[in-house]
C-alpha cells in the first residue's frame, strides 16, 4: 500500500470525515427465535427476506433493521438496549398497547431523576416510554421533533414515511399560526415559511420568526 492510499487523499476527499457510513443492522440476542419472531411481528415491523438462520425485521420508516438468530451473537439474551425515535411518544405508545405490547408509562428526565408524564415544554429528546421483548431486551421510545444543532447536515431534509411528513406539516402549521398572530397579518408565502421551518427542525437551525 502506498503512503498516499494509507493516509488518504491530500485534498481531503478521502478523509474519514467524508466517508459515508450508514448503520444497517442491530443484532438482538434472544433465547427463542420463534417467540421473538412473533413479538416483533406484533410490533408491525416488516419481516425481510434473509438467509437461513437469520430473522430480520425493519421498523416502519427506519433505515436500520433488527436481526436475531441462534448463531448470530454470543451476548446474553435480554442484554440489548436501543432507542426508537418517534414524533409523538403518546401516539406511539397507544399504538403499541393496542397491539398487545406492554409499555411503561410516559416519563421525562429531571435533575432529580425520571418524572411521570410528558416533558412540560414538550422538548425534543425528553419525553420517553419503555418496553421490553420477551427476553428482556429494552427498547426506549424517545420523542424527537427538532434535532440538536449539528445532528443533521444543514439544508438536508428527509422524511421516512407519509406519517412522519404529516406530523411535520402539522407542527409547521401550528407554528405558522403563531407566526401570523405575532405579525397580525395573513402570510401569502406560507409554503416558503413551512419549508424553512421543517428544515430547521431537522437541522437544529434557528426556526423562522
Amino acid at each position: 500500500m502506498s503512503p498516499r492510499s494509507a493516509q488518504g487523499d491530500a485534498s481531503g476527499m478521502s478523509s474519514i470525515e467524508n466517508l459515508d457510513v450508514k448503520l444497517e443492522v442491530i443484532v438482538v440476542p434472544v433465547s427463542d427465535v420463534d417467540r421473538a419472531k412473533e413479538f416483533y411481528g406484533r410490533l408491525g415491523w416488516r419481516l425481510d427476506q434473509t438467509p437461513p438462520g437469520i430473522v430480520q425485521f425493519t421498523p416502519h420508516g427506519s433505515g436500520c433493521s433488527v436481526q436475531f438468530g441462534s448463531e448470530l451473537t454470543s451476548a446474553a439474551p435480554g442484554s440489548a438496549m436501543a432507542y426508537l425515535i418517534v414524533s409523538d411518544v403518546e401516539a406511539a405508545r397507544n399504538a403499541l398497547v393496542s397491539a398487545g405490547v406492554e409499555v411503561g408509562d410516559v416519563f421525562h428526565p429531571s435533575p432529580d431523576g425520571p418524572v411521570d408524564g410528558l416533558d412540560p415544554e414538550r422538548r425534543s429528546y425528553f419525553s420517553r416510554a419503555m418496553f421490553r421483548d420477551p427476553d428482556g431486551n429494552t427498547w426506549l421510545l424517545q420523542e424527537i421533533t427538532t434535532r440538536l444543532p449539528g445532528r443533521i447536515e444543514g439544508g438536508l431534509t428527509s422524511f421516512s414515511s407519509a406519517t412522519d411528513l404529516a406530523s411535520a406539516l402539522r407542527r409547521a402549521a401550528d407554528a405558522h399560526g403563531e407566526h401570523e398572530k405575532r405579525t397580525g397579518k395573513s402570510d401569502p408565502d406560507w409554503p416558503d415559511w413551512y419549508a424553512t421551518y421543517m428544515v430547521s427542525e431537522q437541522s437544529g437551525a434557528k426556526p423562522p420568526e
